[in-house]
């Protein structure tokens, strides 16, 4: 399945990617959202708390506006209540499973990431996280829609090693789907006993 993850600049704050070689302007959320989707089978959108009013209303049914929870977050002067989440929208691509490998909330909480080049790199843990939540396999194609630093897409790669199968060291052969006990163990490493030791 084909999965979109767009972290766009946030409305309003475009201006603080101007130096960037890919700006573009403002983006039109309502347009970005059919595009969406339009063209992939589950997605990521992350925004702002101060956006959400006008994005709340574009979000489609099968939607889920989940929480991004900044364990530490950049405090601004004269702001007496600081912002310290972010929505993340999730239309998921199908029913995630729940497993050992992480028991799944809405909300993830992580702070945020320092110099990595670009406002508002996301942290792996969050990219983790959002993959699991919009229901992701590692066989699945990833669109990073603005991929800034490269943090998506390099999170997804460290996410789909984690489904990898170590190589054994030991290849056992099968006879009729079935391994004898004599092939298993003509395989293993030799031990050595009491006796060979004198």
């Amino acid at each position: 399945m084909k999965i979109g993850y767009a972290d766009p600049p946030y409305p309003g704050c475009a201006h603080l990617y101007a130096a960037h070689e890919d700006f573009a302007g403002e983006v039109d959320h309502a347009v970005l959202i059919q595009q969406l989707q339009a063209n992939f089978d589950g997605w990521v959108l992350h925004t702002s708390s101060v956006a959400l009013p006008q994005i709340a209303p574009l979000v489609p049914a099968g939607a889920r506006i989940m929480a991004w929870v900044k364990g530490f977050a950049a405090f601004k002067r004269n702001v007496s209540v600081a912002y310290a989440w972010e929505p993340v929208i999730v239309k998921p691509a199908r029913k995630p499973v729940v497993s050992k490998r992480l028991v799944m909330r809405d909300w993830i909480e992580s702070p945020i990431t320092l110099r990595r080049g670009l406002t508002g790199a996301k942290p792996e843990k969050v990219c983790h996280w959002a993959f699991e939540v919009v229901g992701a396999r590692p066989e699945d194609d990833l669109c990073d829609l603005y991929p800034g630093t490269g943090a998506v897409t390099r999170a997804w790669a460290v996410w789909q090693g984690m489904f990898a199968l170590p190589v054994s060291a030991i290849q056992f052969k099968t006879i009729d789907a079935a391994v004898t006990f004599e092939e298993i163990s003509s395989a293993l490493p030799q031990t050595v006993t009491h006796a060979d030791k004198t």
